[in-house]
Order: structure tokens, then sequence, then C-alpha cells
């Protein structure tokens, strides 16, 4: 009898943990560890069911209702993510679906990042958003294991190895990821590269490296540690959504856009803390800011430290919660337990956050 070659899918598990040992040696200087989730049923049927109604059409269409009801290759990730959460095979299936035919229509196998009911064609802008193709590669390799399904396996590494080629790249001594193939790379304006730290997925990393283990995950994670922890070295202490890295010197505000810790870069803990990486000292410094009362989360002008919005939806609220629950085990308040959805983008969040405190502490809520 012959020799059979594993599947990735079988081998999954293996790598993952292999990979989290070796980041956490990489980073034992920061003492960093890596944990990362099981994700499988960490969303309860009725939170998924009231998400699922109001964001997710029945082609598989993620709706991003304060956005021109437009779709985007992060939203479709986060829904296959929480699908997936939900142990929902059916939901999955159609929103995987609709990403395959409507977005995946790229050369270099990465999906186009927006779709708008609205356009003609559909597909609006055909770059790529690399945090977006993140989440849907990563979902779908844990979903090929989970479930057995080899075809979600086999699409997830298809994506994995388009990520590895045609995202990262360099900025002097790191392996940065861009958020997109055009318009952020030196060549591409003058203050470039320019990074969005919010697009690194942390738990999505070891998955992925078992799939396309010929590129540098591991040293994309390391250096995008790095980089975070350059970028809130300053007085204020949070990082620009947009990054500038030219010519390799110290991260700055990026040319263009607003100088601001807004909604990109406040996902940033929250996807700390579902890598397992709780022992990030910035974390703490966050969640005193965070726990303040009169800032919360806010969007700040990283320069002069002032405040331009205070976000309190539910989906924001939970946010610091999570990180008072990891970090030093507070329960979360009574009125953030029960799921309340608004729109797409705060809810997206408050589910993660959800899925994140039951699987991991199970105590807090």
């Amino acid at each position: 009898m012959r020799n059979r070659t594993p599947s990735p899918a079988r081998l999954l598990p293996w790598i993952v943990a292999a990979f989290s040992l070796l980041v956490a040696s990489m980073a034992s200087s920061q003492s960093l560890s890596v944990q990362p989730l099981n994700v499988v049923g960490s969303v309860s049927p009725a939170d998924w069911e009231a998400y699922r109604s109001r964001f997710v059409e029945d082609t598989g269409r993620v709706v991003d209702t304060a956005n021109g009801n437009i779709s985007h290759s992060e939203g479709q990730g986060y829904g296959l993510l929480l699908a997936l959460a939900a142990a929902d095979r059916r939901s999955f299936e159609q929103i995987w679906h609709f990403t395959f035919t409507e977005l995946l229509i790229r050369d270099d196998g990465l999906a186009a990042w927006k779709w708008d009911p609205a356009g003609k064609p559909r597909v609006t802008d055909r770059n790529n958003a690399s945090d977006g193709d993140l989440l849907i590669a990563y979902a779908l390799a844990k979903a090929g294991s989970a479930w057995h399904e080899p075809r979600y396996t086999t699409a997830a590494q298809k994506l994995a190895k388009a990520i590895g080629k045609s995202t990262f790249s360099r900025s002097g001594r790191s392996l940065i990821l861009l958020p997109g193939v055009l318009g952020f790379g030196s060549g591409d304006r003058p203050d470039g590269p320019v990074v969005n730290l919010s697009y690194w997925v942390f738990e999505a990393f070891p998955v992925l490296a078992a799939l396309a283990p010929e590129y540098e995950w591991s040293r994309v994670w390391r250096d995008g540690v790095m980089l975070l922890q350059q970028g809130t070295s300053g007085r204020i202490r949070l990082p620009a959504d947009w990054i500038s890295l030219q010519n390799g010197l110290q991260p700055q505000p990026a040319d263009g856009f607003p100088p601001e810790f807004g909604y990109n870069s406040l996902r940033i803990p929250l996807y700390l803390l579902r890598a397992g990486m709780t022992d990030l000292e910035w974390l703490r410094a966050l969640k005193q800011r965070w726990s303040a009362e009169n800032e919360g989360v806010a969007v700040v002008n990283v320069v002069t430290g002032q405040v331009r919005e205070r976000l309190t939806d539910q989906g924001y609220a939970i946010l610091p919660a999570a990180l008072a629950c990891a970090l030093d085990g507070t329960p979360v308040p009574d009125s953030l337990k029960t799921f309340e959805p608004s729109l797409y983008y705060p809810s997206t969040l408050y589910l993660l956050a959800k899925s994140l405190l039951g699987e991991k502490y199970p105590q807090c809520v």
C-alpha cells in the first residue's frame, strides 16, 4: 500500500501549533504568546440569526448598512467567520458563493474589494483589500478543517498563496503587509510604503502559514507587532489608521489621510486578544485610556490628542469591556450581554468580541 501525503486540512492543527511556538519564541523579548481561537461554536444561534437577518442577503451578500449598502471583501470575510462561529454551514456556503462568483475575479487570485448594488458594473473598484483577503482565506481554512471540506481548504490555500505573493513587501528591514496591491507601495506614492496596522489579522497568520509555508508569515507577524510598538511609542500612544514607512523611518501619519486613531485602528486590540496576544504592554495603556470617563472609545487625533468623536454604540462599548476581561478578569457589564444589532460595522465587532469572550473568558459573561 502506498504512503499517502496528508492533506493540508489534516496537517493544519499541527502546523498552527508549531507556528504559535515559533512566533512566541521569536517575540520572547516582548513577552508575547499566541493562542489562536477555535472559532467554531463561539457565537450563539440567536445572536447569529439577529445579525444574519439584518446584514446578510439570501444571495450571501453581506451589506454594509452605513456605507451606501455596498459590499466589500472585509464584510464577506467577517460574514464567513461569523457563520462558521455559529456553525451555520448553509449561510457559510451562501456567503462563499457570492464571494467566489462576484469578488474573486482578479487575475492574481485576490478579491476585488468593492461591490456596489447601484454600480454598473457592480464591482466599482477592482483593487484588493488585504484584510478582506486574510479574513476570507482564514475563514475558509478554519471551515475546511472543522467540517472536513477539502473544497474550502483548497480555496483557502490558493488565496493564501496569492496574499503572500502579491501583498507582502519590504520596507527597510521590515516585511510588511500592503493594504492593497495598487496605491500603497514606495513606487505608488511619495510617502510610500503606507500600511494600516488593523489589516494584520493576527489570528489568521499561523493558519495561513500552514497552507502557504513558502511565504514568511511569521516575519510579517513579528514585524507588524514591531511597527505597532513603534507607532504607539509617542506621547499619545495611539497609532494612526494610515501610516507612512517612508525610507524605513519612524512610522508617521500618511499624507492625504486624517492623522487619526479611528474606525480602522480600534480593531487592533480585538485582533490581538483574539490571537491570544494579551501580554503586549500597549494593551494596558489602551485599557486605562478607554476606561477613563471623559473619553472611552473615541476617534483621536494622534498628533494633538484631541478627541474628534466618541463612539458609544454597543459594538464599540464591548471593546474596552473585552479588554478589561482579558487583562484583569473584570466581568462584562450586563448592558453589553444582550446583542442589539445596529449598523454593520459595530455589530460585527460586537459578535467578534462576544465570540472571543464566550470561548476564552466565559467567566466574564
